[in-house]
């Protein structure tokens, strides 16, 4: 069963648990004439909304790719994610704002035998309900399933507190509601935040992890040929679909056909292991006992000794253009790119004179 499929059929899960818990608790609430079971009853219905936005979501996201998105819509599971995510946030201040009012006005629960299993029935069915959607999420790498698990799991911590609170009461008559509902609330809204970071993140572009950009550069080195890799950018376009590029530094002596063999073998690797469209670009490093040998390893050495500088690389010498120009990699404390820029200049210059020197900033975008 391939990802979307499994997402799909824990959400149908999810939707058959609460409707469950929701048609017993209605029937309790009417056998037992209480109005405040049934209305439980359609706050279960309710909480299958997360569930059916994420089957909505993921049904989308499976859309072919067409001229204005030629990427395809996996994106859409970003968007479920949010939406599940600010349901998670709205209960939370809901909750607060309730508790906070309880603390300043508090109020004796009444909890009858039937009223009591309904709440016990209810707590087991959400746990159990919340980490199974929860741990299915982390396996598929499904934000939206993940923050549907969490949904089901404050709403069992929620009720808990709602019984832990009603023993206090009845045993020792303090009343904890507010106060326990206050604090669960704070919870409930810190996870909702960060369970929003995430899909906003990736909405936004955040970098991918720095295994997967290692466990890349590593592969890729290990073609014959490859003397370096640089320059890695990799996009998500959904879980599914990641559009990426680097450089390699090849030997000036290997030829245009040797060379696209093992840009065209890189990519289709790449493809095969991780997924990713990759586009292989090349850096041809100066080789033998000639002139450009000589100025490159001086150019790279010179730029190399300032502390801020991580990386050098895609040295081009042209004696006919009467041109240089290098790739630096900056730490993260740099900021101005064009003092940087201007102070290296300064620095090569004196070994290069009369040629038109060209000094290329680049950034980390993967580590």
């Amino acid at each position: 069963m391939d990802r979307s499929k499994q997402i799909i059929r824990t959400s149908w899960i999810g939707i058959g648990a609460n409707v469950l818990l929701a048609g017993f608790k209605a029937a309790v609430g009417v056998l037992a004439s209480s109005v405040a079971i049934v209305m439980d009853a359609v706050n279960n219905l309710s909480d299958a909304l997360s569930s059916v936005i994420t089957i909505v979501g993921t049904k989308l996201s499976q859309r072919p790719a067409d001229r204005k998105h030629p990427f395809g819509f996996g994106r859409i599971e970003y968007f479920s994610a949010i939406i599940i995510a600010v349901i998670v946030l709205s209960a939370g201040i809901t909750s607060l704002i309730e508790s906070v009012k309880k603390i300043i006005e508090p109020t004796k629960p009444s909890y009858t035998t039937v009223t009591l299993i309904v709440i016990i029935v209810a707590i087991a069915v959400k746990i159990v309900l919340g980490l199974y959607v929860k741990r299915k999420g982390e396996q598929l790498k499904s934000d939206a399933l993940t923050a549907s698990g969490a949904d089901a799991l404050f709403d069992a911590i929620i009720t808990l507190a709602t019984l832990v609170s009603a023993g206090v009461m009845l045993l020792w008559n303090v009343s904890l509601d507010g106060i326990l509902g206050a604090l669960i609330s704070v919870v409930i809204i810190k996870a909702g935040i960060e369970m929003l970071a995430g899909p906003v993140n990736d909405l936004l572009g955040t970098s991918i992890p720095a295994e997967l950009a290692s466990q890349i550069k590593k592969e890729v080195s290990e073609f014959e040929g490859v003397h370096g890799v640089y320059d890695l950018i990799l996009h998500n376009y959904g879980p599914d679909v990641k559009i990426g590029s680097l450089h390699i530094s090849v030997y000036d002596t290997m030829n245009a056909h040797d060379i696209h063999g093992l840009t065209r073998r890189i990519s289709t690797i790449m493809f095969e292991r991780h997924g990713i469209i990759m586009t292989v670009g090349v850096y041809a490093a100066a080789t033998g006992d000639n002139k450009r040998t000589e100025l490159q390893n001086k150019v790279i050495q010179t730029l190399a000794a300032n502390k801020e500088i991580v990386q050098v690389h895609g040295f081009y010498y042209s004696e006919k253009d009467n041109m240089l120009t290098v790739d630096v990699v900056p730490d993260d404390t740099t900021h101005d790119d064009a003092a940087l820029v201007s102070k290296l200049t300064a620095q090569i210059e004196p070994l290069t004179p009369g040629l038109q020197v060209t000094i290329v900033v680049d950034h980390n975008y993967c580590e």
